[in-house]
Formats: structure tokens, sequence, C-alpha cells
């Protein structure tokens, strides 16, 4: 089983949902980066289960608990290690799940490539591994933040209802509240709206539509689906390879590596399928003593590298595969069987899956700014 993540700046990840506890192993941090703590607590908090009603009611405080590599609040060049203790840990709600393989999830796969699986909440395949993944990629933030790069998501989709960025992603030029008069991201004013409500959504009414939405699906026993969208403003052009690590391909990966992903598009995505060339070149300008694009259908990337404009993409997850409510399945001796779910599940993961988008956002650009660096 693989648990790396990263070319320079790696992190490998450690644990399961229901055993003592999780941990994340960051190598290639560079020496001398102040590891700001209260950050990342913070940024394990948007995380968090039993935040909101909209979520998990597992009881988990996520305090983490520093293992290496930090001496007198910097890191030291060595292997940064973590650990997150399991403080509310049931795994007796999965007792009935021993022989049981669920609708959707990882269960026959593990089984079928491992001779061997832990049905304790799906042991490795639980998102709760994505605590760890938060860590390595507040600490990557932080070494960002060396470059100016600022990286923020939202819920921009649950269900069918929509709160649409697009045009004015790929069109920098148009008025916007979330930007300034030269057109650049007001990105402290757009993370407040982010977080001023517990579905991330950054516009109010719709927000509440999405949020009365996930409400009636969990009291049917239901579960539902939608979209994350990121942006990362001030990434410097020069960042990715031309051929087999691009840019895109990087972020790919690393999005398609997240339970519950089903989809990943940047710029246009499938939409510039549909366009016309003459619609959808990002012509080249002059603007305040540098080449920049007038428009940014590209989301920031050019033939694998990034050409300065932000990076804009979007990320599909599925409905959790946890139902409250009875499916059909079968069992590991073939037998067919019903099945209901039992103990804490989200009824929707977008809320809790914006910080790990982050996350890995900034696991890839911190590897890349180190790759740029180097050359």
């Amino acid at each position: 089983m693989f648990n790396t993540f990263g070319t320079l700046f790696r992190i490998t990840t450690f644990g399961e949902s229901h055993g003592a506890g999780i941990g994340v192993v960051i190598d290639g941090c560079p020496a001398g980066l102040y590891i700001d703590t209260d950050f990342l607590q913070a940024e394990l908090n948007r995380r968090r289960p039993a935040q909101s009603a909209l979520v998990s009611q597992r009881k988990e405080s996520d305090r983490f608990q520093i293992l290496a590599g930090i001496y007198e609040g910097k890191s030291t060049g060595a292997p940064l290690a973590f650990f997150i203790a399991n403080e509310n840990a049931r795994p007796q709600d999965y007792e009935h799940l021993q022989a049981a393989f669920r609708p959707s999830h990882a269960d026959f796969t593990y089984q079928h490539k491992y001779g061997i699986r832990d049905p304790r909440g799906g042991g490795r395949s639980s998102a709760r591994e994505t605590a760890a993944r938060v860590l390595g990629g507040a600490v990557a933030k932080l070494l960002l933040k060396n470059a100016g790069v600022e990286i923020a998501a939202w819920v921009a989709q649950v269900g069918a209802l929509h709160y649409n960025l697009n045009d004015d992603l790929c069109l920098p030029q148009s008025a916007s509240v979330w930007r300034d008069a030269q057109g650049r991201w007001k990105m402290g004013v757009f993370r407040a709206a982010i977080a001023s409500n517990a579905v991330r959504c950054p516009d109010a009414e719709q927000a509440a539509a999405m949020e009365a939405l996930i409400r009636e699906v969990r009291k049917a026993g239901d579960t539902v689906g939608g979209v994350v969208q990121c942006l990362a403003a001030n990434v410097p052009a020069g960042w990715g390879e031309p051929m087999y690590d691009k840019l895109q391909a990087r972020l790919a990966a690393a999005m398609l590596g997240i339970h519950a992903v089903k989809g990943f598009d940047y710029g246009s995505g499938f939409a510039g399928a549909a366009m016309r060339g003459s619609q959808h070149n990002d012509i080249f300008e002059m603007k305040e003593g540098r080449v920049t694009t007038h428009s940014n259908f590209s989301g920031g990337v050019q033939g694998g590298i990034s050409n300065g404009a932000e990076l804009h993409f979007r990320v599909a997850f599925k409905p959790v595969a946890t139902l409250m409510r009875p499916q059909p399945t079968v069992n590991t001796a073939g037998e067919a069987i019903i099945l209901e779910g039992k103990g804490r599940h989200d009824p929707c993961v977008l809320p809790r899956a914006v910080p790990v988008v982050e996350a890995m956002t900034a696991l890839v650009l911190a590897d890349f700014y180190l790759l740029a660096k180097r050359q």
C-alpha cells in the first residue's frame, strides 16, 4: 500500500479511522520555517467532525501532537511528524460489517487485493485519513507564504444547486465584489464570505438553500454530492513541467486521490469543448509592466506550466456511500443480504472537503515551489 505523496515536499500518512489515531510525516520541509501551531490547529478545525448539524457527529477535537522535526518553533530540516489521537472511536458500530460488502465502498476491492481489511469504518479507506493531509497541507501553506501564494476553496454545488463563479474566474476583467479595481482577487474578503456559513459557499442565499437540501437529504436517510471549486492566487509563472509532470496533471492526481472524488476539470474544463478557438484563446497583453492574459480559460496553466494567472479548477464529489436506509448487497460468502448503515456519517462531504482540497492544492504547489527554486 503506497501512502506517500509528493516529490521534494512529501507527506506520508498513517493510521486508521477507529485505531489509536492517525498521523503524518512531512519530509523535505526546508529548515528554518516558522511552524505556526495555532494556524495548523485552525486548519484542522475546519475539517473536523461535529462542527455543525450538517456533518458527522463523531466527537473528535483533532488536537495534534508534535513528535519530531521542530525546535524552538521552527523546522530543523529533519522530517516533521505529527499525531492525532482518535478520541471517539466506536468500532462496535461496524461489527455488522465484518462479512458484508457495503455498496460503493472499498470493502470488496480491499478484500480482493489484500486478502484482509479493517471493517472499522473502512480503516485506511476512511475519510478520517484526510485530517493527516490537512496537517501536511497547512505546513505547505506556511511555506507558500514565502512566495505570496494564497489558496481558497468553496462549495460551488450541492446536488443540483449551483453557485457559479466560472465566468468571473475565466474573465478576470469582469466586475466582481471579490476583485479590486485592478482585477486582483480580494482573498481575505472572499475567504471571510466562505467561512460565514456552515456550507462554506460564499453566497449567503445559495448557502441557505444548500443547507436546507442537506438537512432534507439527511432526514430521508440519504446522501448528496456536489462540487468544490478552488482558486490559487499569486502563483508565479514557471511552475510545472511541460511533459510528464504537468502542473494540471499533478493537481488532478492530488484531487482524484481524495476520498469520494469522481471528477476534476480546470479552467474552462468540459465547457471549453463547446467553444470555438476564437472564444477560448487567452489573448496576451501588457498590464502593470508584465505579460498577462485578457481572459483565463486556461485556468492559469499553459503547456503544463503556470502562466502567472490565477489557478482555478473544480472537484466533483459523489454522494456519501453509507445510507441510513436498507440496501441490498452480498457478504463474503456470496450470499445476498440487506444492509443498513449505522454510526455517525456525513450526509454530504462538501463542507468538510473544502479544507482537504485546499491542503492537497498546497502540497502540489509547495512541491513545485521547491522544484522551481532548485532549477
